[in-house]
């Protein structure tokens, strides 16, 4: 921190005659300008420098016209811009993290803070490497926002392009030091599949709103008739309202001009969400396990309110734990696009506010909806056998064997199994895995809502045949 510190103020208060000035190592390149109240703009490109190592890979700095506007408002005076090129990440130490090309690129006008720019500066960087695989994502330095470093990279209000595939192009509205992030993905989304899923995500999506909207409200209407199971019904009716809710919302809070805080906090909220419905899907696989294992004396002091506690209890928990040990888990997360013959290189990744650290992703994402939809998948299985074995004993006569297999595969498929599709996004598995995934779990809500009427419907039809049958034995007495 002291060395690059101290060389801004070096450079700022350096004496040159000519309008720029060019001091360079093998390893920084630092540049100064005196720009005036009446600039133009500025572009900087390493092929129109003198004495640049052939080794170095090409960069270049794009800077608008309204660089300097907010400076002379103050005092119209000369302004002194340097920009510093470090050509190693030694000074910018971040764990697990890996840059293009190694390189840092940053700028500076005299002492101001430069932001919330109307125009981007464009930061372009040119490599002869294939970004096949990896995550690439446009970051500057955000100091002091570390503990065990004096920063760390973020990518608030900068958007990424690839133009070419052989240049990523950074716009920012601030300056400060840039550099391009990469993450290893192993399964990039394809770029012409993009429209389609985005499509069928915001129709599905918007759809389940609704069916939870009125399963809710049909609930409430009758809720003196609920049971216990129907309120574990409605507690996952609302999880999935809030998942659709937030999931809708995440893109637009992911574009740049939105301020990063936003993102954070809504990240945090889709990931909860998330949670929270992978845990109400277990809860439902535990309480079809009391309903068929334990027929007599299933009575539990509080039921509902103990499983509210871990229903929501337990995502709340771990979301906030996670804020507590990384501050930044939560935020822009960049979702690559791998571009195939027929799609051009300038398709633009996309972004959600969603969970930013891989460890947190694998743990808290992958393996706890592994663990819920494994024991879902067991509690089906069980459920069946028993019902079979049951049916064999004649112990529940009168009605069909295909009925109860179709009551349990709807209520155990319908809350949970379908999400077992997301370990399946590999190899010949990966086109189907995309469509069947974003079209069973986008309608997950509706799904749930025609369960919910079938129920509804079928305990009136019990009811009204058990009234004829006790009026029939009135009339024969």
């Amino acid at each position: 921190m002291g060395l690059v510190h101290g060389l801004e103020d070096r450079l700022l208060n350096a004496s040159f005659e000519d309008s720029s000035l060019i001091v360079q190592t093998h390893t920084i390149q630092s540049l100064a300008f005196k720009l005036g109240c009446d600039f133009a703009g500025l572009s900087v490109d390493s092929d129109a420098l003198d004495r640049v190592p052939q080794t170095w890979a090409r960069h270049a700095m794009q800077f608008p016209t309204e660089l300097t506007r907010k400076a002379c408002r103050t005092r119209r005076r000369e302004l002194r811009l340097i920009c510093v090129y470090f050509f190693t990440s030694r000074l910018f130490q971040q764990d697990n993290s890996s840059l293009l090309n190694d390189y840092v690129l940053g700028a500076q006008l005299e002492r101001e803070h430069v932001d919330n720019l109307t125009e981007p500066v464009n930061i372009s960087f040119w490599h002869n490497q294939s970004l096949e695989g990896y995550n690439v994502t446009c970051v500057f330095w955000k100091e002091g926002a570390s503990e065990r470093h004096w920063g760390l990279w973020s990518p608030e209000g900068c958007r990424t392009e690839q133009p070419s595939p052989s240049q990523v192009l950074c716009r920012c509205n601030h300056l400060t030091y840039f550099a391009v992030l990469m993450q290893f993905s192993p399964a990039p989304l394809p770029a012409e599949l993009l429209a389609p899923l985005t499509y069928i995500s915001l129709v599905g999506c918007s759809i389940s709103v609704v069916a939870s909207l009125l399963s809710l409200l049909l609930h409430f209407h009758a809720r003196k008739q609920s049971n216990s199971s129907t309120r574990i019904h409605m507690h996952l009716h609302a999880s999935v309202l809030l998942l659709n809710v937030a999931f809708l919302l995440s893109p637009a809070l992911a574009a740049p001009s939105v301020p990063g805080a936003a993102c954070v906090a809504l990240g945090a909220v889709l990931h909860f969400a998330l949670l929270s419905c992978l845990t109400w899907m277990a809860i439902e696989g535990y309480n079809l396990y009391l309903l068929l294992g334990r027929v007599y004396n299933i009575y539990i002091r509080r039921y509902v309110l103990k499983l509210c506690a871990v229903g929501w209890g337990v995502p709340a928990s771990l979301v906030l734990l996670l804020l507590a040990i990384n501050s930044s888990a939560y935020g822009r997360h960049v979702i690559p696009l791998s571009h195939g013959p027929g799609t051009g290189a300038g398709v633009q990744n996309t972004s959600m506010c969603w969970v930013r650290s891989p460890w947190a992703h694998r743990v808290l994402v992958v393996g706890y909806g592994a663990l819920t939809t494994l024991f879902n998948l067991a509690v089906l299985a069980w459920a069946l056998w028993t019902l079979r074995r049951l049916r064999a004993r004649g112990e529940v006569p009168g009605r069909p064997a295909c009925r109860d297999t179709l009551t349990v595969l709807g209520l155990t498929v319908l809350l949970g199994t379908t999400w077992a599709l997301a370990f399946l996004s590999f190899g010949v598995f990966l086109l189907p895995q995309l469509f069947l995934f974003t079209i069973f779990n986008s309608l997950y809500g509706f799904f749930l809502f025609l369960w919910f009427c079938s129920q509804r419907c079928r305990a009136e039809a019990e009811a009204e045949a058990e009234k004829e049958a006790f009026s029939t034995s009135l009339m024969m007495h």
